[in-house]
């Protein structure tokens, strides 16, 4: 479900852009550049690994020891994009802006992480090599806002699994963008 995951599930997106006007009093502009992402999905389940179907299953956590608390669990990734946007603005110190866009860019890595404690003690697994990560992402944005500041919106077109029998996951952000200049 869409909001079915912990609201601490922050991450960080910087993009690089450079502005090319497309008109004269430059209310409308091409923005491309060089993006980087982070991502960590706080979610209270676990990632499965099914290394003979090559796929990746989203289970319920089970704890069978009273010894043995579940904490948290987090997927963790990064990655690098190439974005693209159409930007539109108001001519104005102040100016209304929207920015309509894509971004195209691959996965570095993926990694799951859930932490326990056990006989009262800290215990972290990860989880790497998922054997269906979609290395090549492509998502559209948003973004609404006034001067430097917007509100920022992203889908990622294609799930985070590429086996259709895994489970079918697709990346939505919303936050806060600020830009420098």
């Amino acid at each position: 479900d869409l909001f079915d995951n912990n609201i601490c599930s922050m991450g960080l997106n910087t993009n690089f852009m450079f502005d090319i006007p497309l008109i004269k009093d430059n209310s409308v502009s091409l923005g491309i550049g060089l993006s980087y992402e982070y991502k960590n999905i706080r979610h209270d389940n676990q990632f499965v690994i099914n290394n003979v179907d090559n796929k990746t299953v989203y289970q319920e956590n089970q704890e069978d020891l009273e010894s043995v608390k579940f904490k948290k669990s987090s997927l963790i990734g990064n990655s690098f994009s190439i974005p693209l946007e159409l930007r539109f603005r108001n001519k104005s110190w102040k100016h209304f802006k929207v920015h309509l866009g894509g971004k195209i860019g691959y996965q570095v890595n993926t990694m799951s992480k859930r932490v326990y404690e056990v006989d009262g003690h800290k215990e972290v697994y990860k989880l790497y090599h998922f054997p269906d990560v979609n290395r090549l992402i492509y998502s559209v944005h948003a973004r609404l806002g006034l001067r430097n500041w917007a509100l920022y919106f992203s889908y990622n077109l294609n799930p985070i699994f590429s086996n259709q029998f895994s489970t079918q996951l697709n990346l939505v952000q919303m936050g806060l963008s600020v830009s420098l200049f």
